[in-house]
């Protein structure tokens, strides 16, 4: 049996949680950071944006080993 690939752009952008959950950064961190204030930068950092169920099975089928 072949190995599956994993889509490494898609490896960078999204995190499958234990339960199958697909988790997803906010946008609104890559330029222009010097107004916002380090809490606001600092919430923007962690994965917490839940994917919409539409397109959660898109991600899985990029991401066959989960996210690994």
């Amino acid at each position: 049996m072949p190995k599956l690939h994993t889509n490494h752009s898609a490896k960078k952008r999204f995190k499958i949680t234990r339960k199958g959950k697909v988790l997803a950064k906010s946008a609104g961190k890559q330029h222009i950071n010097t107004h916002m204030s380090s809490k606001k930068k600092r919430h923007l950092r962690t994965p917490n944006f839940q994917v919409d169920e539409t397109l959660v099975d898109h991600v899985i089928k990029q991401l066959p080993y989960g996210g690994m």
